[in-house]
């Protein structure tokens, strides 16, 4: 379904990242994929080429321009193109307001906002000269509701990006552009693999289709919404959390 597709993938070392690139790999996608350690990354090359796609490692902090115009000229370098973006990266924060932080609140934003900015800002002008291409937008359901897990500073990132994303939208139209988001509710991860028993207990109870969601549930939303299935979609952000919030 991505046969001779380009991507770039952010945040793909673990987790729902690492969904993507291997779900867009299975469906052809030559892949970009970043995130901090090279370990992972290296392994999870290793797989993508062993699926029979090609894949390129840039390795570095998105909250830099410099990760993503590398990212870009990697891209290119390596495909001759790009055709998707996945804006992944990102990190949670659950500390209460009173105790926040400037630097906290900075950190947040400089990842979560700023890197999807600087992702969007050096991919778009080769997709402006193409006329195609498409931007997915990992964001969250703490975007559009209060979480007692998710801190005011996540929220609110997630939430501009939301804002950003249909902004994008708009102005991209005219070039065959598509940009959506994908906003994820309790997903089964790295990290909520930390949460104790009587804690996911508590969540689970809360979701209406009675279970977490996998990083598979969120990669195969990305996919549709990458591929010409999707077509005529363009400014959304689709809750993925088992109805958890619903609008």
């Amino acid at each position: 379904m991505l046969k001779g597709k380009a991507a770039i993938i952010t945040g793909s070392s673990r987790g729902i990242g690492r969904q993507i690139a291997l779900t867009f790999a299975k469906n052809g996608a030559d892949v970009i994929i970043n995130g901090n350690r090279p370990e992972p990354l290296t392994e999870l090359k290793e797989e993508i080429i062993r699926l029979g796609s090609r894949c390129e490692i840039v390795q570095g902090d998105v909250s830099l321009f410099e990760t993503s115009q590398k990212m870009a000229d990697t891209c290119i370098n390596a495909f001759g193109k790009i055709d998707i973006l996945v804006n992944n990266a990102g990190v949670n924060s659950r500390i209460p307001f009173l105790e926040l932080s400037a630097e906290e609140w900075d950190r947040m934003l400089g990842i979560n906002l700023n890197g999807t900015f600087y992702a969007c800002k050096c991919v778009l002008p080769h997709m402006v000269n193409a006329r195609q291409g498409t931007i997915i937008n990992i964001s969250s359901t703490a975007s559009k509701t209060a979480h007692a897990n998710a801190s005011i500073c996540y929220g609110a990132s997630k939430a501009a990006v939301n804002s950003m994303t249909q902004k994008l939208a708009y102005e991209m139209a005219p070039y065959g552009i598509r940009v959506n988001g994908v906003c994820p509710g309790p997903i089964y991860t790295d990290m909520s693999k930390q949460w104790t028993d009587e804690y996911r207990q508590i969540v689970t109870k809360k979701i209406p289709l009675g279970r977490l969601g996998t990083p598979e549930n969120v990669a195969d939303v990305v996919m549709f919404l990458a591929t010409d299935m999707a077509g005529f979609i363009t400014g959304e952000t689709i809750n993925v959390n088992g109805g958890s919030y619903m609008n």
